[in-house]
């Protein structure tokens, strides 16, 4: 394998700018064998992607992706477009022999995410997606301490994922609530997050009711000549069961005023519980059903150097990390995946499951209707 790989980046939006920095990062925190080389950026009109190639650290500038992907110094595409493009330029990836790291979700319908895994699995190349909050130091110990058997058989997943960026009906019109340019609403944005992590906890999982709804059906466009409907879901909520017999139960909502990236689960298990939030993500709640019942309570672990990768950033526990810290573990993950080592990364079929799963809430939910 080369010492170093050329990535195009795809997309300078907020997740764009974050790939970029994950990149730069990586090679310095991780010590890793092979060194990113940020070889050509795309985005449109021209003179934005020339300016913003700069701003990162690119080499160079398209306004073409396809150009971007068949550029012979090109190794690595990294994808943070919106939903509807995600299809395409992943095929077209795999199809020219690079190497993917693609934004959630995978695509906007589940043929598109499933010709998406044929084309990454008939070319042979390292795929991942972009489920960062799985890359979590807090989350991954809690995943140790779940195979550990801290507490116990696994009996219950309760799940949360809510945010307020759709709270205000007055706020505009957006691709985001077409279902030809978004697909699903807050199931493919924000509860394929609380899939992964709820996949990860628990195993396999089977829905067997759901519901959702959208709150605000039209919305103002942003240039003031009208409104545009809200084709898809702005709350969504399922019970599930999972393969080894526990239950759970989801909610998710992008209408939830004063929450900004609640991503939250409890674990019960028959010996204690575990409990979680993003918008705490360096804390990790712990609830052991052990000795004299005048000392039980809940423990509060702060993440630190004893816990998996945290030390790659910082030697000192308690000083946390953030948002980005999480991708640049996930692109540590992508280069152990193409590396051939073992990878804590959400890879084709992993994500491929996810999608399954969120359409699978849909389509509980449409049938659930009267």
């Amino acid at each position: 394998m080369k010492n170093n790989l050329g990535v195009a980046l795809i997309g300078t939006g907020f997740m764009g700018k974050v790939h970029a920095l994950a990149w730069q990062a990586v090679q310095p925190v991780f010590g890793t064998d092979v060194k990113p080389r940020l070889e050509i950026l795309c985005d449109q009109p021209a003179d934005r992607a020339t300016e913003l190639a700069e701003q990162f650290g690119f080499a160079r500038a398209t306004d073409d992706w396809r150009t971007a992907i068949l550029d012979p110094a090109v190794d690595v595409v990294s994808i943070t477009t919106p939903n509807k493009l995600h299809a395409q330029m992943v095929i077209a990836a795999a199809n020219a022999g690079k190497h993917i790291w693609c934004e959630k979700p995978l695509a906007v319908t589940l043929e598109d995410a499933r010709a998406m895994a044929k084309a990454v699995e008939q070319s042979g190349v390292a795929a991942i997606f972009g489920y960062n909050y799985t890359q979590n130091p807090t989350f991954l110990h809690a995943v140790d301490l779940i195979k550990s058997g801290a507490i116990g058989r696994l009996i219950h997943f309760r799940g949360f994922v809510d945010e307020d960026y759709q709270a205000d009906p007055s706020t505009p019109w957006t691709w985001r609530s077409l279902r030809s340019e978004a697909g699903l609403g807050v199931l493919g944005d924000l509860t394929c997050h609380l899939i992964s992590l709820a996949l990860r906890l628990m195993g396999p999982v089977a829905v067997t009711s759901a519901d959702m709804q959208t709150v605000h059906h039209i919305r103002p466009l942003e240039d003031g000549s009208g409104t545009g409907e809200v084709e898809n879901e702005d709350i969504a909520s399922a019970l599930l069961r999972f393969e080894n017999g526990a239950q759970g139960v989801i909610s998710s909502s992008r209408v939830a005023w004063g929450r900004k990236s609640r991503l939250s689960f409890e674990v019960h298990g028959d010996k204690g519980m575990i409990c979680f939030d993003q918008e705490r993500m360096n804390e990790l709640q712990l609830y052991l059903a052990e000795g004299p019942k005048s000392q039980q309570g809940f423990k509060t672990i702060l993440t630190g150097p004893a816990h998996p990768l945290y030390a790659n950033f910082n030697p000192a526990p308690g000083h946390t990390l953030g948002f980005q810290d999480q991708k640049t573990i996930e692109a540590a993950a992508f280069l152990d995946m193409i590396s051939g080592k073992d990878s804590n990364g959400v890879g084709m079929q992993e994500a491929l499951l996810i999608e399954e799963t969120i359409h699978a809430i849909a389509r509980a939910a449409k049938n659930s209707l009267p």
